[in-house]
C-alpha cells in the first residue's frame, strides 16, 4: 500500500517537472521568435532605409528645405532693403509656391520631399545610420525632433494642397489654447527652454563646424570643403538666432501668462526688424538663412544618408 502511494507521489511529481519543464521551453521558444522577428523587421527596415530609392527621396528633402529657407530669406531680405518682401514662415514659404504657375504641381513635389526628409530623421532615430551606428543618444532624439517637426511642415503642405490652409498659423492662437490646459504654462516654458536650447545647439553647430562631420567631406576639393564650412557657419548662427529669440518669447509667454508675447519664425524676424538698426540686423540673419538654404543643397550632393 505504501509503495503504491510512494509511487503515486513520483508519478505526481515527474509529471509536476514535466510541465514546468515544457512552460520552460515553450517561454524560451516564444522569446527566441521573438528575437528573431525583432531582427528580421530591424533588418528589413534597414535594407528599405538604405536603398538607393529611400537615399534619392532623402535628398530631395534637402532640396525641399533649401527651397522653404531660401523663400522666407529673399522675403525678409527684401523687407530690411525696403524694396517690398514681408516677414513669413514655414506655412507662408509653402502657400507662396501654391501661388506660383504650376504651384500646385510644384507644392506636391515639396510635399513629397519633406516626406522623404521627415522619414529619413525618422528611420535615422530609430535605426540609426546602420547595423553598427555610433550615434549616441543625443544624436537620435534630434533626429527624432527634427523628423516630427518636418512632418508637420509635411502636413501643412497637404492642407494648403486640398484647399484647407488657411491663412498662416497664428502662434499666439496655438499658446493661448496650451496655456488653457492643465499645466499648460509648465508645457509652454518646457517649449521655451527646448527651443533656447535648440538654438544654442545650432550656434555650437556653427563654431566648432560640427555639421561637416554629417557630410562626405573626402569627395569634396578643398575649395569646396571650405565654402561648405563657411556656409554652413553662416547658416547655423542665423538659426541659432531665430530659434533662441522663439524660444525666448514662448518663455516670457508663460512666465507672465501672456499668449500675446509667444512669436514663431515670422514674428522673431518681425523682432529682429523693430529693433534699434533693425533693418541691418533683419538683414543679417535673414542673409544667415539663405546661406543655410545654399548649405542645404550642398547636403542633398553630399549629406551621408
Amino acid at each position: 500500500m505504501r509503495a503504491r502511494h510512494l509511487s503515486g507521489d513520483v508519478g505526481a511529481h515527474r509529471r509536476v517537472e514535466g510541465a514546468r519543464l515544457n512552460e520552460t521551453e515553450a517561454s524560451v521558444s516564444y522569446h527566441s521568435s521573438t528575437r528573431y522577428v525583432g531582427r528580421r523587421v530591424r533588418g528589413e527596415g534597414e535594407r528599405a532605409a538604405h536603398s538607393p530609392e529611400f537615399e534619392l527621396l532623402a535628398r530631395t528633402g534637402f532640396v525641399a528645405r533649401a527651397t522653404i529657407y531660401a523663400i522666407i530669406g529673399i522675403l525678409a531680405v527684401e523687407l530690411a532693403a525696403g524694396v517690398g518682401g514681408r516677414t513669413t514662415n514655414q506655412k507662408g514659404a509653402l502657400q507662396l509656391i501654391a501661388a506660383q504657375p504650376f504651384g500646385q504641381v510644384l507644392l506636391a513635389l515639396v510635399t513629397i520631399a519633406l516626406a522623404g526628409y521627415s522619414l529619413w530623421r525618422l528611420s535615422h532615430a530609430l535605426l540609426g545610420h546602420g547595423p553598427e551606428s555610433s550615434d549616441s543618444t543625443f544624436d537620435r532624439v534630434a533626429a527624432l525632433g527634427s523628423g516630427v517637426v518636418y512632418a508637420v511642415v509635411c502636413a501643412l503642405a497637404v492642407e494648403i494642397l486640398v484647399g484647407s490652409g488657411g491663412n498662416s498659423s497664428n502662434t499666439q492662437k496655438t499658446t493661448a489654447g496650451v496655456l488653457g490646459w492643465p499645466a499648460g504654462t509648465w508645457i509652454v516654458g518646457i517649449a521655451g527652454v527646448v527651443l533656447v536650447g535648440v538654438g544654442l545647439y545650432q550656434g555650437y553647430r556653427a563654431i566648432s563646424h560640427d555639421f561637416l562631420k554629417d557630410s562626405k567631406t573626402e569627395e569634396m576639393t578643398p575649395a569646396v570643403r571650405t565654402w561648405i564650412k563657411w556656409i554652413g557657419t553662416v547658416g547655423y548662427l542665423a538659426r541659432m538666432v531665430v530659434f533662441g529669440l522663439i524660444g525666448v518669447f514662448l518663455l516670457a509667454a508663460a512666465l507672465d501668462y501672456n499668449p500675446n508675447k509667444a512669436v514663431g519664425l515670422d514674428g522673431a524676424l518681425a523682432k529682429l526688424a523693430h529693433q534699434a538698426y533693425g533693418a541691418g540686423l533683419l538683414g543679417v540673419v535673414a542673409a544667415g538663412l539663405i546661406s543655410f538654404a545654399v548649405y542645404s543643397l550642398s547636403d542633398a550632393r553630399y549629406r551621408r544618408i
